[in-house]
């Protein structure tokens, strides 16, 4: 773990529980595609750097997950580099407690305040095509979060972050966390279409070829609908139809797993009904969902 990988002349990646991705800009200068889980992380990052005698300039995070902007504080007070991530991510970045806010629907117990949900704060800003340096281009992603993006660097190294999965995380989570099952299954469909040296995913292996991999993770998103679809074949509210999921899948429930799955349950449930595959309706003060 933490072992450095070349792909091609200049781009890297840190083998890590999430890719971090490494660009040389010069001898001594480069830049890093987010930044890993927490300190401990970052720290693991720095001496990788030390050892080849690198300057850190700036830290591009792809989207403000914890597990890729952890590392941010601590770099960023050890090396004084700048932090950029796009859009909203940008704020989520600047302000964590919006994650396990966000998840919650209200403000978050302290069950949800921790690391891998909320990060360290970092001085990010706002990540525009400017901000990149010469050759790199910025690959908006959408749908595992709001404005998550991906690069493609001059040497033709695609950096996917999390918008596709390796089949045994598929397998083992069951239900990958969306934000936007619509928005996501559209940028998989342009991912299906791109050509690169290799792509480099946060969470599957680097390959070069990433078609297969991208319908294996569409077909899991459809699957997924359709199960839901079927599971309010009798009016339910979010609570029960949460259950029956976790019942379905073989899950176990936590405080984690309720907002992890409870979101992306929520989401799925907002684009089925704007698909016109659910309804929603209120009866004796209940939300409840119905197959259409």
């Amino acid at each position: 773990m933490y072992e450095l990988v070349q792909v091609s002349e200049k781009c890297y990646y840190i083998q890590s529980p999430a890719k971090v991705g490494l660009v040389r800009l010069n001898d001594q200068e480069v830049c890093l595609i987010d930044s890993g889980s927490d300190k401990a992380a970052g720290r693991k990052v720095r001496q990788i750097l030390d050892e080849n005698g690198w300057k850190l300039t700036a830290i591009y995070n792809t989207h403000s997950h914890a597990d890729h902007i952890g590392g941010n504080r601590y770099l960023q007070d050890q090396t004084g580099c700048r932090i950029y991530a796009p859009g909203i991510e940008c704020d989520f970045t600047r302000h964590p407690i919006l994650e396990p806010a966000f998840l919650y629907g209200g403000y978050p117990p302290k069950e949800l305040c921790h690391k891998f949900l909320m990060a360290q704060e970092s001085d990010a800003e706002l990540l525009t095509a400017g901000c990149l340096p010469e050759g790199m281009e910025l690959i908006p992603l959408p749908g595992h979060t709001f404005e998550m993006c991906g690069f493609r660097t001059a040497e033709g190294v695609v950096y996917l972050a999390d918008c596709l999965s390796s089949i045994a995380t598929l397998d083992k989570y069951r239900i990958g966390f969306l934000c936007d099952p619509g928005a996501y299954l559209e940028t998989l469909e342009r991912v299906k279409t791109m050509e690169a040296r290799i792509f480099v995913p946060s969470h599957a292996e680097a390959a070069e070829e990433i078609a297969a991999l991208a319908q294996e993770n569409i077909d899991r998103v459809r699957q997924i609908a359709d199960d839901l679809v079927e599971l309010c074949e009798e009016p339910c509210c979010f609570e029960t139809l949460l259950q029956k999921v976790f019942a379905a899948y073989g899950l176990v429930m936590n405080f984690e797993q309720y907002v992890l799955v409870g979101s992306t349950v929520r989401s799925y449930l907002a684009w089925l009904k704007g698909e016109g595959r659910l309804e929603a309706a209120f009866e004796n003060n209940l939300l409840l969902w119905k197959k259409k």
